[in-house]
């Protein structure tokens, strides 16, 4: 199976890198920038699961993609979505399927109307790690999971081959047969861990730590399963359990991704995981009700971006 991965950052070229060293057709599209760091440097991965050093990544940059591909991977940012579908677009073949691995769920609208709901398939990682000021990718944790499936019974015939292509590569890799209840509770997850560390720009540990801070983290956790429950998607008391427990561990030293970009004073996906949800809500009973703490999250965030403009 040819495999396009759109990106090599801190996730595509993570998974990418482990794909190539399991001896899958893999090529990274990039942008130029990119493309040039890679060729100085070669491909490195820092993990506690083994180091990985490509001294020359597959590569091809946007109106130079070589033919159509059995897979896209889709690992780029969620406001570089609208760019990444006019790059890649010209790899997508009458029989290509299209992973996304971007945060939220808005990203399925546009894919679905560009290229059709049968190729899109549903995806999620777990993963945290970064790019170190070399370009290396930098793994933070022993996590580095990929679970994915089809989102209705007509993608559902090559998900045995993309279990093939990306089983058995050094990551967790798994199909799932409820892949956007999956992606749901990864966007509560990732909505409340967002929302909570910015906020207070500290760790997890520290917020839990500090006065009111476990019911902060807990109410934030409880608005994001209530907006998932509102549109379909509601979680089980023992998810609910596990990640109330994971989140409001005192020793925890867990920040979001977007707390990490704020501190680099890089963009953020303040709209696609924070304000996204918010407007899938239902409608407030009354004008005069208080600002919830997501909202209140999402002006600080909206505030940053301002700032940074």
């Amino acid at each position: 199976m040819r495999i396009l991965i759109v990106g090599a950052g801190a996730t595509g070229g993570y998974f990418g890198a482990r794909l190539l060293a399991a001896g899958r057709d893999v090529t990274f599209l990039v942008r130029a920038r990119r493309a040039e760091q890679l060729a100085r440097t070669g491909l490195v991965v820092l993990s506690p699961h083994g180091a990985l050093r490509w001294p020359a990544p597959p590569t091809v940059t946007a109106g130079a993609v070589p033919g159509t591909y059995d897979l896209v991977v889709l690992s780029c940012k969620a406001y570089d979505l609208s760019s990444a579908v006019e790059d890649f677009a010209p790899a997508v073949g009458t029989h290509t399927c299209i992973l996304p691995l971007l945060n939220g769920m808005a990203h399925l609208d546009t894919l679905d109307a560009r290229f059709g709901r049968s190729r899109v398939l549903g995806g999620r990682c777990m993963i945290s790690s970064t790019l170190d000021a070399e370009g290396a990718i930098v793994h933070l944790n022993t996590m580095h999971g990929m679970t994915f499936g089809a989102r209705d019974a007509v993608a559902a015939g090559p998900i045995e081959a993309v279990s093939t292509a990306l089983g058995g590569a050094g990551f967790d890799a798994q199909s799932s047969a409820r892949i956007e209840q999956d992606m749901w509770e990864k966007w509560i997850f990732l909505a409340t861990l967002a929302a909570a560390t910015c906020l207070m720009r500290a760790p997890l540990g520290v917020v839990v730590s500090s006065p009111e801070g476990q019911t902060v983290v807990t109410q934030l956790l409880d608005e994001c399963c209530e907006i998932a429950a509102g549109q379909g998607y509601p979680v089980q008391p023992h998810w609910h359990a596990q990640t109330r427990a994971a989140i409001c561990t005192p020793q925890s030293t867990t920040k979001a991704s977007m707390l990490r970009d704020i501190e680099g004073h890089a963009r953020v996906e303040a709209d696609q995981i924070v304000g996204d949800l918010i407007a899938r809500r239902a409608p407030r009973q009354s004008p005069a009700s208080r600002l919830s703490l997501l909202e209140i999250a999402y002006c600080h965030l909206k505030a940053y971006e301002a700032q940074r403009a």
